[in-house]
């Protein structure tokens, strides 16, 4: 009942539960904002069909997202009181500059592009749903400036013992940020793109609505692929700046214990124990490490307890070692997670390639319906990596988490709202299930079989027909 591990735990359950719905949001606006856009260049209505049918799904998240967020920044003063107060001034900026503004133009244009269909011509519709996909990509820009601060603090100064912001530039331009955002969105995009992929695979399969689908299934699976391949570019040189300014989370993604390593080997596997700080046994690959921190052969990669040494002398004694296992695993998962997509994305352009898409493929489109999960597992592996990886900390090098807690909340308020949440999480993840479900079962053409039989509910002459 240790008020600190129940405070992360909470923090880490509503953290993830929240971050499936974001890059889905965030994903599902830029296919929807392509197909509209084919439907206003190319004027075929099944582009606008596809736009209006996908778009559904699309607010079913967002909306579910919405309440999810809310809980996020409640946290902060609710068990991270002491954090609050530290970093507020900094971490506080970017965070509201995304409510007031991002957010705000998410949901104007929300509603204009849901109710404008017939009452605003072709092009400003088409404008309302692009300024809602900047807008989805506009706010995870601020969310992730605040959080590329807690990673590598930059742009302030300490003033009475808080963290004051003096450079909004420099927070705005954090090396950490440069990397992580587009790392992040690309791996959104990803999200939004295999959902529908799976979809369309799981209707080509079973046969129902095949043009629509196949259609759909084009369009997403080049965003997939292309989107896939971005974000593993970008996690490649976010993997190479924590070698500079967060080496221990390199290390312990690595589970290398021992001193430094030039050139390094890459680690496919290793059994770690963490009280003895060494691995049992590992499998590597010589000079891979190296080659992946600095694209050369050649490069010194810092092992964890050499790390640690260095952290003592220059912070104070104390454990600077994050969960090794963790952050090890995690970071494998998200790797192959990514890769499998960039494998099944490749395999759909080639059946696309060869106009196969319509012929019997069982096995890919089996494949394709599991893989809505990929890249859910990947951001989810992601964020585990990058948040844990960071422990002790919260913000790198200024605060650890130990210092951050609520002093006045206790276990059993925490251990309370932990199942509030959760119990709370899961019936709207219920929710959006049976949403989901129901709205992909009806199709894309349901709407015209209501309007068939509502069109003219008093008969031909006007009059109720009993």
């Amino acid at each position: 009942m240790d008020p600190i591990m129940l405070a992360r735990l909470q923090f880490a359950v509503t953290t993830i539960f929240h971050f499936f719905f974001v890059p889905l949001s965030i994903g599902l606006a830029l296919l929807i904002a392509i197909m509209e856009t084919m439907y206003v260049v190319k004027g075929k209505e099944e582009y606008k069909r596809m736009a209006k049918f996908w778009g559904k799904l699309f607010l079913i998240n967002f909306a579910v997202g919405v309440v999810t967020g809310i809980l996020q920044e409640f946290q902060f003063g609710m068990n991270w009181s002491d954090y609050s107060r530290f970093v507020g001034d900094v971490f506080g900026a970017p965070l509201a500059v995304e409510a007031l503004f991002a957010f705000f133009m998410e949901s104007t244009f929300i509603g204009l592009w849901i109710f404008g269909w017939d009452r605003l011509s072709k092009r400003v519709h088409l404008l309302c749903i692009w300024l809602v996909a900047i807008g989805t990509t506009v706010s995870a820009f601020w969310i992730l400036a605040a959080n590329s601060f807690m990673q590598h603090p930059v742009g302030f100064e300490i003033n009475n013992g808080r963290a004051e912001m003096n450079d909004f530039f420099a927070l705005i331009t954090n090396g950490q940020l440069l990397v992580e955002f587009p790392h992040t969105v690309l791996g959104a995009f990803a999200t939004g793109a295999f959902l529908i992929t799976g979809i369309s695979a799981y209707k080509l399969l079973r046969k129902q609505d095949v043009k629509f689908f196949k259609k759909s299934f084009q369009i997403a699976v080049i965003i997939g692929l292309i989107s896939s391949f971005g974000t593993a570019l970008f996690g490649h040189q976010q993997a190479q700046y924590l070698v500079k300014t967060q080496p221990m989370k390199m290390a312990a993604s690595e589970a290398l214990w021992g001193k430094s390593g030039d050139p390094a080997p890459w680690t496919v596997y290793a059994h770690i124990d963490s009280d003895s700080g060494k691995n049992n046994f590992e499998i590597q690959i010589p000079y891979l490490l190296s080659f992946l921190s600095y694209s050369s052969f050649d490069g010194e990669v810092k092992g964890i307890n050499e790390l640690q040494a260095e952290y003592e002398q220059t912070y104070g004694p104390g454990n600077y070692i994050p969960p090794v296992r963790t952050t090890f695993w995690s970071f494998r998962i998200m790797v192959a997670a990514g890769s499998l997509m960039i494998v099944l994305g490749l395999w759909g352009i080639y059946l696309m390639k060869r106009k196969k898409l319509e012929s019997p493929n069982k096995w890919y489109y089996r494949l394709m319906l599991w893989s809505i999960s990929l890249p859910f597992i990947a951001n989810t592996a992601g964020w585990v990596m990058t948040e844990f990886g960071r422990q002790p900390w919260t913000v790198f090098g200024l605060m650890q988490t130990k210092d951050s807690i609520s002093p006045s909340v206790t276990s059993g308020q925490i251990l309370f709202s932990v199942i509030s949440f959760t119990t709370i999480y899961a019936a709207l993840g219920a929710v959006m299930v049976y949403l989901f479900v129901k709205v992909i079962k009806k199709g894309p053409f349901a709407e015209d079989s209501h309007d068939e039989h509502s069109a003219d509910p008093f008969g031909k002459e006007g009059y109720h027909v009993s």
